[in-house]
């Protein structure tokens, strides 16, 4: 039976790791919320690890408050880059696998294909930025056996996330502005969970490897809150508003559509379609059957 530890249990990813652990028997799982470990101390991270051992590590704690980090950009770069510079020298050193939770946010947003693994970064803001950061620090560390997983539009039935504030606002109100100009593919957390967890044991390499995952199609944030309602039959009126129409302190990629074609192949894994996989969230939810 292989150790686990999840950090950053009682985020999005976190939560849905820990609702289909029992799933995975061959595992014995350690779950930490930043109560457990928080990746702003990086004294007691260090501390954490010199008396356990985990034959992996699945890092989905971050900061991840986009606006928020263009004023706080010291914290988020202490959690999304030196932290996890430490955490790969850890995992080097313990020789333990490391799979680490990136984001789409590390592109600049102007393309017009999706995005490869291999495609330049250029991060618009501190949160992409420091996530880029991290991303590097592993690279140059280079432990083996890890792999970094660039998503996109997280959202889950836990914590707080935009299909979630979707459903509130419709119910409250008449007619809501949600852009259109924006494009990407949104991801169901515990379709992420599930590959994750699915390639845990398939893991093998030399140097850090990194992957692209969302789920299936391409659409803007206005379709994916029309589906919303749609699908929960919320009689709310959906308006397109431009990027411009509603500005906010961190500037975000216009395009987020991230090409899994790389993590299909080396893992042979089934993506589900993002209406799909938006319905069996809306199912926990409660909000259909």
């Amino acid at each position: 039976m292989s150790k686990i530890l999840v950090m950053g249990s009682n985020g999005q990813l976190g939560s849905e790791l820990q609702a289909i652990h029992t799933l995975y028997p061959q595992h014995d799982f350690t779950f930490a919320d930043r109560n457990t470990l928080d990746l702003a101390n990086l004294c007691k991270l260090e501390d954490y690890f010199e008396d356990r051992t985990f034959d992996a590590i699945i890092n989905c704690a971050a900061y991840t408050a986009v606006d928020k980090a263009e004023s706080d950009e010291e914290l988020a770069n202490t959690i999304n880059h030196r932290a996890v510079s430490l955490l790969a020298k850890i995992a080097k050193k313990k020789d333990i696998a490391l799979i680490h939770v990136s984001t789409d946010y590390v592109f600049d947003g102007k393309n017009h294909r999706p995005y490869l693994e291999t495609d330049h970064t250029d991060p618009q803001g501190v949160y992409g930025r420091t996530k880029r950061d991290g991303e590097n620090a592993i690279l140059d560390v280079a432990p083996k056996n890890t792999l970094i997983i660039r998503t996109s539009w997280v959202y889950s039935s836990f914590g707080a996330n935009f299909a979630k504030t979707m459903l509130r606002l419709g119910k409250e109100r008449d007619s809501l502005g949600v852009i259109f100009d924006q494009v990407g593919t949104p991801t169901y957390a515990r379709d992420l969970a599930k590959a994750i967890l699915d390639m845990l044991p398939q893991i093998n390499t030399t140097t850090p490897e990194i992957y692209h995952y969302s789920n299936e199609g391409a659409i803007s944030w206005y379709d994916f809150a029309h589906a919303i309602f749609e699908l929960s039959d919320i009689k709310c009126q959906v308006n397109p508003i431009t990027i411009d129409q509603y500005p906010t302190p961190a500037t975000r990629p216009h395009y987020s559509l991230l090409n899994k074609a790389k993590i299909k192949n080396d893992f042979e894994i089934i993506i589900p379609y993002w209406r799909d996989a938006l319905k069996e969230c809306l199912k926990e939810l409660g909000e259909i059957k």
